[in-house]
């Protein structure tokens, strides 16, 4: 029988690793407990952020990967995530069981800050190729630190650029919309580790979409016509963004709509 004494990492319990106690002290209503809906709206959000920081985790890879000539790992990373933003779209289902005056009941406590104000949720559009991710009048919310991060995703290669980069190690042309045309033609009939990696970027756009979808319309369900906050219109700011794609091309080439 072994007798070797359990080390600290033997007996380290499931609430430390997690850092349960921190992580559960984190929701802190504004309102002071007086609005049952508030805890609610806070963990929902902060959820999203913990997904946000995993896609950008998992959507760099990806791209690193791409940039390096590789298309296998990069479908597995774009497929995981489309499952987060899977589970990002059953979150906001929970978020809209709140009725409407619930959520007036604590509105009023969350002064100036608005969702539009997520530096990882911009980082992610940066990153799979937006470049207008710093909405007019609503740039002056981020730190010096979410700033520079903000900065560095504009200047580093996207997914698409990767993407490109991939199908040229592979030896397809990619020099201009032509030559992208024929290929995605040829990658397009299934079967190809390059034609894989293009219905996987495009399953990504989709999932953000249909995320960005239901947001706005959770958002309208609790505004109706009011501004939102943080100096944003509310839905139909959000509404106007909505509609944005991160890969056009492939969605035309696809004939996806």
């Amino acid at each position: 029988m072994n007798s070797t004494p359990l080390t600290a990492a033997d007996t380290f319990t499931y609430a430390e690793y997690l850092r349960l106690p921190a992580l559960l002290a984190q929701q802190v209503p504004r309102t002071g407990g007086t609005a049952h809906d508030e805890p609610l709206f806070i963990a929902v959000h902060q959820v999203h952020e913990l997904w946000f920081k995993l896609l950008l985790a998992e959507l760099t890879d990806a791209r690193d990967r791409m940039l390096a000539g590789e298309t296998a790992v990069p479908v597995l990373r774009l497929r995981r995530c489309r499952e987060i933003e899977s589970a990002m779209l059953a979150a906001l289902e929970v978020l809209d069981t709140m009725a409407p005056g619930d959520f007036r009941a604590f509105r009023g406590a969350l002064g100036t800050a608005s969702g539009a104000q997520s530096a990882q949720f911009h980082e992610i559009e940066a990153l799979s190729g937006r470049t207008d991710v710093a909405p007019v009048g609503l740039g002056a919310w981020l730190t010096p630190a979410e700033r520079a991060r903000l900065d560095r995703r504009l200047l580093e290669p996207s997914l698409w650029d990767a993407f490109l980069a991939a199908l040229t190690a592979q030896g397809f042309a990619c020099g201009n919309r032509a030559e992208r045309r024929r290929t995605y033609d040829r990658i397009g009939r299934g079967g190809t580790a390059a034609g894989e990696l293009a219905a996987a970027l495009l399953e990504h756009d989709r999932g953000w979409a249909r995320w960005r979808e239901r947001h706005v319309r959770v958002v309208e369900r609790q505004l109706g016509a009011a501004r939102g906050t943080g100096g944003s219109t509310g839905s139909p700011y959000l509404r106007a963004r909505a509609a944005h794609r991160f890969f056009p091309e492939l969605w035309e080439m696809s004939g996806t709509r």
